[in-house]
């Protein structure tokens, strides 16, 4: 059997990207796969779960073609977006920065003044598809911000590689870049 997942009840026919009914997504995971398919087709490629040097944590950041770096913040529930202080802490270190909601969340909030609608983006996204509903503007990092930022991103992919492809050592695997 070939295998494209953790899980063994897959058959043959799934290949990877498809989702199989038994590993339907929902929430969080399934915004991000949605926004995941979305950038993929235009030449950005993503990173989840990316730790910042300020300590936070982007749900996604990644490169285009051009070398910008993108972040995205995932919101799946109105509590947790509305009650979301920290977002701003993560300009410091993107291009350009977007939040991802599912179709059914209300995106009205992030008209406000608050959520910097002339500099965020919003992303309507669910597991199969997204759509870019206000494009983010661009706020271009310095040279030496940019430059170390990919050396990071591009560092954790590798090390998120060695890990999958079993050269980790278990001493190692809490470094964090």
């Amino acid at each position: 059997m070939t295998a494209y997942s953790n899980n063994p009840d897959l058959t043959e026919q799934t290949q990877p990207g498809q989702i199989d009914s038994e590993d339907i997504l929902s929430g969080a995971k399934a915004v991000e796969r949605g926004v995941a398919r979305l950038f993929y087709r235009h030449d950005i490629l993503l990173m989840p779960e990316m730790s910042l040097p300020n300590h936070r944590r982007a749900d996604l950041m990644g490169l285009d073609a051009k070398g910008q770096i993108i972040l995205i913040e995932i919101k799946v529930a109105r509590g947790d977006l509305l009650g979301d202080n920290k977002w701003r802490e993560y300009l410091d270190y993107c291009d350009r920065f977007y939040w991802a909601l599912p179709p059914e969340l209300d995106a009205s909030p992030l008209d406000q003044p608050d959520f910097l609608p002339e500099r965020a983006g919003v992303i309507i996204a669910d597991a199969y598809d997204a759509e870019i509903v206000r494009p983010a503007k661009t706020q271009a990092l310095s040279a030496a911000r940019r430059n170390s930022e990919t050396r990071r991103i591009a560092r954790r992919a590798m090390q998120r590689h060695a890990i999958l492809k079993g050269w980790d050592d278990s001493d190692l695997n809490h470094v964090h870049f």
